[in-house]
């Protein structure tokens, strides 16, 4: 009885494979993620434009302003230090330039922006 359970079984599996091996499905190909979301189509009468300067929003800070404002940091900094000007007035200087930095980039931003 356990033989004839088993022959059913693989017969009934054979069946199921036979089955599977005759279904035809038509797949269609799949556009790849570079081909659906990054290609455009690109005129063919047409050359791009590669020369010339792309212009900066503001004006980019130059050498000499570079090394004027690094040496009045280091001179707030060695005052500070050799006791020149109070620890008040120090603060007082650190905050000016704190508020400045926060501040900067929304006012260059208004100002691009007008």
């Amino acid at each position: 009885m356990l033989v004839k359970r088993a022959a059913v079984f693989l017969g009934g599996a054979a069946f199921t494979l036979v089955l599977a091996g005759c279904n035809s499905t038509r797949t269609e190909p799949q556009p790849s993620a570079y081909s659906a979301t990054m290609a455009r189509p690109i005129a063919a009468d047409v050359y791009p434009v590669i020369e010339g300067k792309k212009l900066a929003a503001t004006t980019q800070m130059s050498n000499e302003e570079a090394a004027a404002q690094s040496s009045r940091l280091t001179a707030l900094g060695s005052a500070r230090s050799s006791g020149k000007i109070s620890e008040a007035e120090y603060q007082r200087r650190l905050r000016e330039l704190q508020a400045l930095a926060a501040d900067h980039g929304a006012d260059t931003l208004k100002q691009i922006q007008n």
